[in-house]
C-alpha cells in the first residue's frame, strides 16, 4: 500500500494572520501535524503543499518536506481543495516514481489529533472495496434542520422536504455530522477523476470534546485553555 500525505499550508490567512505559522504551545503550528505524520509508519511521502517560501522554509527547519511550491492559481481564496490536491498527486507520483492507492490529507488547523487516526483511517477504507474516501466527523452542535436561510426579505427553513423540520424535537432528527477537519483519506482516482470525496464517505465520528479547529482568534484562545487543562 502506497499512501502520500498532503499537509496544505497556503499563505494569506484572513481569520489569523500566519496562522500556519504562529507560534502555538512552543512552535509554529504546522510542526504539530508534521510530527503528526511522522508517527504514522504507513505514510510512504508526506509533503507540505504551500505557495509561500517563508512558509516552506519554516516547514523544512520542523522536519517537513516541500518538493515543489504550490502555483498561485491553486492558492487564492477561491481555490478548492481539489486544486492542490490534484497538482500534488501528479507532481509526487513523477518526482518519486511512485503510483499511490490514497491521499491523506491533514490540515495544519487540527493540532490537537487523538493519536493513531491515520491508521484507525486507513483500516476502514481498505478493508471496504467500495469506499472512495474516509472523512473525521463530528455530530452537529445545531442540527441542519434547524438552520434557517435568507428567502427575500423573509427567512426560510434550510431543509426543504419535510414539513416544518425546525419544529421537530430533538429525538426525532437524523443523525447529522459536521467535518472535523482532522482527517480525510481519498483513494487515488478518485482524485483524479476531479473529487475530494467521491460518492461513497466513510465517517470516522470524533467526539466534539476531542475536535479543536482553529480558524479564527476564538479557535486559537480555545485550543490554548484545552492544551493547559
Amino acid at each position: 500500500m502506497k499512501t502520500l500525505c498532503v499537509i496544505p499550508a497556503r499563505s494569506g490567512s484572513k481569520g489569523v494572520p500566519n496562522k500556519n505559522i504562529k507560534e502555538f504551545k512552543g512552535k509554529p503550528l504546522i510542526a504539530h501535524t508534521i510530527d503528526y505524520a511522522k508517527k504514522c509508519k504507513l505514510i510512504t511521502h508526506t509533503i507540505i503543499s504551500t505557495d509561500s517560501d517563508e512558509y516552506a522554509k519554516i516547514a523544512i527547519k520542523h522536519g517537513g518536506s516541500v518538493p515543489f511550491l504550490r502555483p498561485k492559481i491553486y492558492s487564492t481564496d477561491l481555490s478548492q481543495d481539489i486544486d492542490f490536491m490534484h497538482h500534488s498527486l501528479v507532481k509526487c507520483e513523477k518526482l518519486y516514481n511512485t503510483v499511490y492507492d490514497f491521499v491523506i490529507l491533514l490540515r495544519v488547523t487540527s493540532p490537537l489529533r487523538p493519536k493513531k487516526l491515520i491508521e484507525k483511517a486507513l483500516n476502514l477504507i481498505v478493508s471496504d472495496s467500495d469506499a472512495t474516501s474516509v472523512k473525521a466527523v463530528m455530530p452537529f452542535k445545531e442540527h441542519p434542520y434547524k438552520h434557517w436561510i435568507p428567502d427575500g426579505k423573509y427567512i426560510s427553513g434550510y431543509e426543504k422536504n419535510i414539513h416544518e423540520p425546525y419544529n421537530l424535537p430533538r429525538q426525532q432528527l437524523p443523525e447529522a455530522y459536521y467535518s472535523a477537519g482532522d482527517l480525510e483519506i481519498v483513494r487515488r482516482d478518485v482524485v483524479l477523476n476531479g473529487s475530494v470525496s467521491g460518492n461513497k464517505v466513510l465517517p470516522l465520528i470524533l467526539s466534539r470534546e476531542d475536535v479543536i479547529d482553529i480558524d479564527s482568534i476564538h479557535d486559537w484562545k480555545r485550543a490554548e485553555i484545552k492544551t493547559k487543562n
